[in-house]
């Protein structure tokens, strides 16, 4: 599920999308499925959108985000804490999509 998801943004992240900060704790149950997407999805989604700025900010006991930033400084975004890998997925093609 979160790998077609992942299939189906393919390069389209640069439209209207600037940039994509994950946030998540290395350590946390409630961001397991946050580290789980970037070990399985991170690599395919950069090939995908090399010039694509996609940052990932680890910090201990932060609570998991999906932030996206638009164009003129408009930012969204999504708590993750505790979803599954296909959860953060859907929440990643949300925010491209502006549907949040």
């Amino acid at each position: 599920m979160a790998a077609a998801a992942v299939r189906g943004i393919g390069g389209g992240l640069g439209r209207s999308l600037r940039e994509l900060r994950i946030h998540l704790c290395q350590r946390s149950a409630g961001s397991r499925g946050v580290r789980d997407f970037i070990e399985q999805h991170y690599v395919s989604l950069k090939k995908a959108n090399p010039e694509f700025p996609i940052l990932i900010r680890e910090c201990s006991g932060v609570q998991p985000a999906l932030w996206a930033r638009y164009e003129f400084g408009k930012e969204k975004s999504v708590p993750l804490n505790n979803l599954t890998v296909d959860e953060v997925a859907k929440a990643l093609e949300s925010l491209v999509k502006g549907k949040v």
